[in-house]
């Protein structure tokens, strides 16, 4: 949804900066889009990654070299030559979806500068809005277009579209439903921007969000619906997993409002294993003990020899 209906014709040339795969499809779309040039990107530095550390290239770096686009990726937007780039690319407008750095105002103050941010703002601002979603098991998300300002995504809101969130969604399927919404609110904005009239947001709502830590991924068995939840919104990192390390795979909620022993074996099943909590019950498929491999819950009780009665871990 936008808050206007006119659509302006002109070839618009774009400064976009983001980083990570929901960036990237973002990026693409306004590639794709004729009535758009792309004509600079600037993304994060290339970072070291896995046990050797090897550098690898953002999602939204790989994307501009394909199509030949200048890339910068500066430590800080402050850094020599970055201001002056962006503006000798003289850009209608500057687009953001994650990229990682707060704008300057020296910036802001080159073109309109719109940001894609994956909630409904002004709640969840900040690093990790779409894992709060889950987290608080929200029934509602979307994305918001927003005209940036110096404050952390606290800028006048130019657009947004929402969806329900299935109660079983997990984390990537949510990030990719949030990308294609990203791409269409994206277009519609830009060609529409000179008709929309921004809407400043209530900053008495505004809930905020910090990134996501691997320690955030440790759980208990006091509340079913809370594990997971932890399970949907850490999908692929940083997981969920228990004080032993041992980390959970593949979980689902039974209910939420039985009372049981924390973490007592309720039922055995062929392969997985209902699992009680003070509040609720789960049924866990699939975990995988530290330093071993992955296998099913049923196999790790027999190998314990654990049954029925028993605590998990």
């Amino acid at each position: 949804m936008v808050l206007t209906a006119k659509e302006n014709q002109t070839i618009k040339k774009i400064v976009y900066m983001g980083t990570p795969h929901y960036a990237r499809a973002i990026l693409q779309t306004l590639i794709d889009d004729e009535k758009i040039d792309v004509t600079l990107v600037l993304t994060q530095p290339d970072r070291p990654v896995g046990r050797k550390k090897e550098l690898k290239a953002p999602e939204v770096k790989l994307l501009a070299l394909e199509h030949d686009i200048k890339i910068l990726q500066p430590e800080r937007l402050s850094d020599e030559g970055i201001y002056e780039a962006i503006a000798d690319a003289k850009p209608d407008y500057i687009v953001v979806a994650a990229f990682g750095q707060l704008l300057p105002k020296s910036i802001l103050d080159i073109a309109p500068c719109i940001n894609l941010h994956a909630s409904l703002l002004p709640h969840y601002r900040g690093a990790s809005p779409v894992q709060q979603s889950l987290l608080h098991g929200d029934e509602f998300t979307g994305v918001t277009a927003m005209l940036m300002e110096e404050g952390l995504d606290s800028g006048p809101i130019l657009g947004y579209r929402y969806f329900k969130i299935p109660s079983t969604m997990l984390l990537p399927e949510l990030m990719n439903r949030l990308s294609d919404d990203a791409c269409v609110l994206t277009t519609e904005i830009i060609h529409k921007f000179e008709t929309l009239a921004p809407l400043e947001q209530i900053r008495a709502e505004a809930t905020h969000c910090k990134k996501i830590k691997k320690t955030d991924g440790l759980v208990n068995f006091d509340s079913a619906l809370v594990l997971y939840d932890k399970y949907r919104a850490f999908s692929g990192w940083p997981g969920v997993f228990v004080e032993d390390g041992t980390k959970l795979l593949e979980i689902q909620l039974i209910e939420s409002s039985s009372q049981n022993g924390r973490g007592e074996i309720l039922v055995l099943r062929d392969e997985s294993v209902v699992i009680g909590c003070l509040e609720g019950s789960l049924e866990i498929k699939t975990l995988q003990p530290a330093s071993k491999k992955e296998m099913s819950a049923k196999a790790y009780c027999v190998g314990r020899g654990l049954k029925v009665g028993h605590t998990l871990f």
